[in-house]
């Protein structure tokens, strides 16, 4: 993105600290950050240069998840729960390139996703998409701002991919993601996603990451993570490293230990 072309940022953009959603996004190859979170990102990856292979593989896991929900599942509502910068394979085009009818609601809080939301807004003629801006522990709000395109009495997948590490209380986020899970109706699936420290260099760069001012990650171990599926019916293969979930052709693999990820069926 060219910045002199776009519209004055909002002034809860502070652009002299780095933000995780634009670090990420400048791991990916994205355009949407700034000096500050190239720096961040840079530094990090300097320490650890596996973290933008780390990146795509999650990415990846987003695209094979949502691929499987609509193609093999069925599913035509999706609800994006922190969804982030635009990038590729957004839930939306994925979802519509194997149904056009699916409907996506993506809802983030952050100011700068909505300054770009256009790119996430595109959509097939008979499908459609939405944004919500909300926080997602706001449950109320976050499905009350998706019952405006979704129909909340049929099945939805609600998506989750890698955004949990920022509720740094771990019971805060098991409760959210009950939540969400128990107001979707029998049939609605839940994909979700969370990093871990492939070994102890990465866990000790996160760290220092979160020390810098930024806003905090918190790596959990599958051990606990496995916790979010309790009471769903887990899709094989379960529980398991990005790479190991329904891999195809595209799939890379550089650790099984970066993130883990599951589909479930809420029954």
């Amino acid at each position: 993105m060219t910045y002199e072309k776009r519209r004055e940022l909002p002034p809860e953009i502070d652009t002299t600290v780095a933000h995780s959603a634009r670090v990420w996004n400048y791991w990916l190859g994205g355009k949407d950050n700034f000096p500050a979170d190239q720096a961040a990102g840079d530094a990090y990856r300097s320490k650890y240069p596996l973290i933008s292979q780390f990146a795509r593989e999650s990415r990846d896991f987003l695209r094979r998840t949502v691929t499987y929900l609509a193609r093999d599942a069925g599913m035509r509502q999706f609800l994006d729960l922190g969804a982030g910068l635009p990038t590729v394979n957004n839930t939306h085009e994925v979802a519509q390139r194997i149904a056009p009818d699916c409907r996506i609601v993506y809802v983030d809080h952050d100011p700068l996703v909505l300054l770009h939301v256009h790119a996430l807004l595109t959509s097939t003629p008979e499908g459609a998409t939405a944004y919500v801006q909300a926080d997602m522990r706001d449950t109320d709000d976050v499905l009350d701002g998706a019952a405006q395109t979704l129909d909340l009495s049929q099945p939805v997948a609600l998506v989750i991919s890698d955004v949990l590490g920022h509720i740094v209380d771990w019971e805060e986020a098991l409760a959210l993601v009950r939540r969400l899970t128990d107001r979707l109706p029998s049939g609605s699936y839940l994909s979700l996603s969370h990093s871990t420290a492939s070994d102890e260099a990465h866990r000790a760069v996160q760290e220092t990451y979160n020390n810098s001012g930024a806003i905090p990650y918190i790596f959990r171990e599958p051990s606990v993570t496995v916790q979010f599926f309790d009471g769903l019916e887990m899709v094989e293969p379960g529980l398991v490293s990005w790479p190991n979930w329904h891999p195809d052709a595209n799939t890379g693999k550089t650790t099984d230990r970066a993130g883990w990820g599951a589909v479930a069926r809420i029954p």
